[in-house]
This record gives structure tokens, sequence and C-alpha cells, in this order.
């Protein structure tokens, strides 16, 4: 079953977003998902971008992470971000989405097998994030030929080219006819 949406579903998507509030622009979509053998070290992603909006920060924040600095624009000046900032959680949750959307396109989902994160800045009311992505590793199963495990390093940067969550991933990529 292919990762990749149509285009169809890609407008469906794009407009039920700028419809609750959230803009989301597609990125130029990819030829095709890509398999295995058509990734290669260095090749690099980049997705469509994505605002954060001041409401939807405190939506998230108060159902999954109800700390004041997320939640309380006064608190969030007291505190060591010196304003609202968004859970790392939903900067998380949104490059996952770019990433789904079309910034990594590997055929049969992405389908994750560890890695490490980072916050390194806080994202803020207003920002637009962007991921890059790039193709660090790729090591064929020995045990199973169909599959390998890809290493992807992706960085998520606001407008301003700061980053603001850096992932390095595992993912688990299949072979064409697998």
């Amino acid at each position: 079953m292919p990762a990749r949406k149509s285009a169809t579903a890609q407008r469906r998507s794009a407009s039920n977003a700028k419809e609750s509030g959230v803009e989301m622009n597609q990125a130029k979509p990819a030829a095709e998902s890509l398999y295995l053998e058509d990734l290669k070290v260095g090749q690099t992603f980049r997705s469509a971008t994505y605002q954060m909006e001041e409401a939807r920060i405190k939506a998230f924040a108060a159902e999954f992470d109800p700390q004041p600095f997320h939640l309380d624009e006064a608190a969030a000046r007291a505190s060591l971000f010196g304003g609202l900032a968004a859970s790392g959680w939903h900067t998380a949750a949104v490059a996952m989405r770019l990433l789904v959307t079309g910034g990594l396109p590997f055929a049969n989902g992405l389908i994750g097998l560890g890695g490490e994160i980072a916050w390194p800045s806080p994202t803020r009311p207003g920002d637009t994030l962007q991921v890059e992505s790039e193709i660090v590793e790729i090591a064929p199963s020995r045990s199973k030929p169909d599959r390998g495990i890809v290493t992807v390093k992706s960085v998520t940067r606001n407008q301003h080219g700061t980053p603001v969550y850096v992932m390095t991933s595992k993912i688990l990529a299949f072979r064409r006819g697998s």
C-alpha cells in the first residue's frame, strides 16, 4: 500500500488544515514513493511548511502537556522560555505530519524503529516550521532481504532557519516488490 496521497487527498488535507486555522503549504510532490534501492546516503528531502498558532499551541498543551509556559502568557514570560512556547511534543507531532505528508516519501509509510530527539530552541506562536531530512546511513537486512534500516537526520527549523526540533531516527524501508 503506497504511503503517498493522491493529489486530491493532498488538496483535501490542505483544505481541512486551512479550515481548522492551520497553514499547511504543500511542498512539490515527489514523483513517486521511494524504496530502499532508491535511497542514497547524503540524499535530502524538504517538507511543506506549517504555521504554529497560539490557540492550537494552548489547546495541544491543555490536553497533552499542561505546563504554565505552554498555556499562560504571564507565566511563560516569567519562565526560562521568556514567552509562550509550544510543547516540544507538539513540535514533534507537527514535524511528523510534515514528514508523512511528503517530507520523507518512503514507500509503505514511515515505520520508526527508534532514535534520538532534541529541542534546541523553543517553537513560538507564529513560527512557520519546515523539516529537512538527510539519509545518513543505509543498512540492508542480512536476515530479511526484502528490507533494510535507514538512518535519517531530520531538522525542523522555523522561518528564521533556527532549529527547533532535531530527530535522528531509524526507519524501516522496504525493497520494491516486497
